[in-house]
């Protein structure tokens, strides 16, 4: 497999990610130190109180970073590990990860995720935020996460 990573090579990683495709995961944007991924907010990722579940934003969050880090580091790479804050309950139509590099050396990213949720009227609201380390992994099988 080839190191150099580009939108379309990214999709098909997650587009390989079986859990991804259950939750109908999007990556919208993917280079230069960034990524971002989207997914639609439907009946089935909410919890109890009807809001979208933790879980979905800790995925998202997750799968987002490294996305982001993979951009500069390469394909083959794990979560070393991540924080997330909740700010707001999330509810909305689309949940949206956007991530960034902060810093990356030659085997581990810092980097930043901001989740935010978006209505049906096209208004946005942000309802959490995430910092991981991302590592590369020499003897992983696979690629990006």
């Amino acid at each position: 497999m080839t190191d150099v990573l580009d939108l379309e090579l990214a999709r098909k990683t997650l587009a390989a990610q079986p859990f991804s495709m259950l939750l109908g995961a999007r990556l919208t944007a993917f280079g230069d130190g960034e990524a971002a991924l989207e997914l639609d907010i439907r009946e089935e990722l909410l919890q109890h109180y009807g809001f979208l579940h933790g879980g979905v934003l800790g995925y998202a969050a997750d799968n987002t970073l490294t996305f982001a880090a993979g951009s500069v580091l390469g394909p083959r790479l794990i979560t070393a590990g991540y924080s997330i804050d909740y700010l707001r309950p999330a509810s909305g139509a689309v949940l949206c990860a956007r991530a960034h590099v902060v810093r990356a050396g030659r085997t581990l990213a810092v980097c930043r995720c901001d989740l935010s949720t978006v209505d049906t009227a096209g208004t946005e609201k942000l309802c959490a935020v995430a910092q991981g380390t991302i590592a590369v992994a020499e003897h992983a099988k696979g690629s990006l996460v």
